[in-house]
């Protein structure tokens, strides 16, 4: 499988250069597919836990923004219990210049910053609204539960 220049170069730069606290490898039998690790934003519910997430590029990046969901589970207001995110860059805000390390720096700050005014879970925006602390009690709970290892 031949890859565009640009997503060999943008593989390259992830690989030798991650962003902090976050990690991105290429599957070896499909180049397009990642297996991600984020590092819970520290002063976040996350803090102390690793994210898996996986990561596709369509045939249509980088005019259409890749495919990125949670497979640990995690409690955030913004991510549903299939693991898909709720983030504009994703949508309706792509943009060919924005590059897969941006999205996932974007992930990495929408951990530090839910958004319970725009849900993709909306039993979680709930709970966030009514009772934050709560939520992130439970959120704390989770990362200890599913993003730790014991």
């Amino acid at each position: 499988m031949t890859l565009p220049r640009r997503i060999l170069k943008e593989t390259k730069k992830l690989v030798s250069d991650p962003p902090p606290g976050i990690s991105a490898v290429p599957h070896k039998n499909n180049p397009r597919y990642f297996d991600i690790m984020i590092a819970g934003p520290t002063s976040s519910s996350y803090e102390g836990g690793t994210f898996k997430l996986e990561l596709f590029l369509t045939d249509e990046y980088p005019m259409e923004p890749p495919k990125v969901r949670f497979l640990t589970k995690i409690y955030h207001p913004n991510v549903d219990k299939l693991g898909r995110i709720c983030l504009d860059i994703l949508k309706k805000n792509w943009s060919p210049a924005l590059q897969i390390s941006t999205v996932l720096l974007s992930i990495q700050a929408l951990m530090s910053a839910p958004n319970p005014d725009d849900p993709l879970d909306n039993q979680v925006a709930d709970m966030w609204i009514n009772d934050e602390n709560q939520a992130l009690e439970i959120a704390r709970k989770w990362t200890r539960m599913y993003a730790m290892e014991n």
